[in-house]
């Protein structure tokens, strides 16, 4: 793969933390979003720097725009473009609807949403500089069936899916690519309350998904020339 300048935003842990660490390890100039995880970021860039690998890391809260544009400056400023960004960050609660409340709902939104229109417009002008790009978002199996008492999160989440076929119209004469992927049930810290065995038996694979498995996709969607405006399921069959 060529040599990219990647953002990752949310990098710090689970999923995000995968994926710095597989196209670190190709080579690419990481730079690892983090916002309140400082340590497990700190730890991250130790870990890769040991073994010889570049990576930067910026605190940033990605549902704030002045923060990104700060973000965003960095970037260029050290390496004069952004190649990929793949716009990962994001939050969960479990809430019955009659529940949540519109501080609730706002910062599902807020966070999950809007973060990736607020990072994506900030970015992705440097890409039509250069006619080409690559922006992968990642949504969630809830956006494409819903989940119960996650309501604001599968609107949060089917949101960037549409997001991510509008602009993958948009922009596609200007070479840049944008897709999404829609991880399952995958074993991180999110998903640490949920009931695993019970999720089990409704996957056909009858196994959670790892963090490696969405690292794979990015990584290959970044190597692709003709996939675009796409919603790729990685859920062991649980939606077919």
């Amino acid at each position: 793969m060529h040599k990219k300048v990647i953002l990752i935003t949310g990098a710090s842990r689970g999923i995000g933390r995968e994926i710095a660490k597989t196209l670190a390890k190709e080579g690419n100039r990481v730079i690892a979003n983090y916002n309140q995880s400082e340590e497990k970021a700190i730890q991250l860039q130790n870990e890769l720097k040991e073994f010889g690998y570049e990576i930067d890391i910026f605190k940033c809260d990605v549902s704030k725009r002045e923060e990104v544009k700060k973000m965003i400056d960095f970037v260029i400023k050290k390496y004069g473009k952004i190649d990929v960004l793949v716009n990962n960050a994001g939050i969960d609660q479990v809430k019955l609807f009659t529940d949540i409340s519109d501080d609730d709902w706002n910062n599902i939104i807020q966070n999950n949403l809007y973060s990736v229109f607020c990072c994506t417009q900030e970015t992705i002008k440097y890409m039509l500089s250069e006619k080409s790009g690559c922006v992968i978002n990642i949504s969630s199996i809830f956006g494409r069936i819903g989940g119960a008492c996650e309501v604001h999160y599968s609107v949060s989440k089917a949101g960037i899916d549409g997001m991510t076929k509008a602009l993958a119209k948009e922009f596609g004469l200007s070479n840049i690519r944008i897709n999404s992927i829609a991880p399952g049930i995958i074993d991180t810290d999110m998903n640490q309350n949920v009931n695993y065995e019970e999720m089990k038996a409704e996957i056909p694979l009858g196994k959670m998904g790892k963090t490696m498995d969405i690292a794979k996709c990015v990584k290959w969607l970044i190597e692709d020339e003709y996939t675009t405006g796409q919603v790729i399921e990685i859920n062991g069959g649980w939606n077919m």
